[in-house]
């Protein structure tokens, strides 16, 4: 059986989440899963990355058993989606460096841009399936 690879968030920011609903809109063959990175699984995976579980700047992508954050997960992500969202892949040609430096930025100012949650976002029932916990 072919594992689903799994997107992490940050469950408390607007433009996180406002991504995730984008992605499961494009996603019609239900290719992926999603938890936040304030859940147990998020927590795990941020651990394996060798991140922080108090500093959360990053999402992941774990796929195929690699775990791939910023710029190189979104760009995975993308080539995955229904439409013309896989010709973004062409992005990853562009040394991660710059692609990071870019990402980064938006990480640092997503909640002063897009604002902010009080608490995780709760999936619709019908969406409740895709997501790990």
């Amino acid at each position: 059986m072919k594992e689903h690879p799994i997107i992490l968030f940050d469950g408390f920011c607007n433009l996180c989440n406002g991504a995730i609903q984008f992605i499961i809109e494009r996603d019609k063959n239900q290719h992926f899963r999603f938890a936040s990175l304030q859940s147990k699984t998020g927590r795990e995976y941020q651990k394996k990355a060798g991140l922080s579980i108090d500093k959360i700047d990053t999402v992941l992508l774990v796929e195929n058993g690699e775990i791939y954050q910023k710029s190189t997960a979104g760009l995975r992500v993308a080539r995955n989606l229904d439409g013309l969202w896989p010709v973004m892949f062409i992005f990853i040609l562009i040394p991660p460096f710059i692609r990071n430096a870019v990402y980064d930025l938006i990480a640092r100012n997503r909640y002063k841009w897009f604002g902010k949650k009080d608490s995780c976002w709760m999936p619709t029932p019908d969406l409740k399936a895709l997501f790990l916990d």
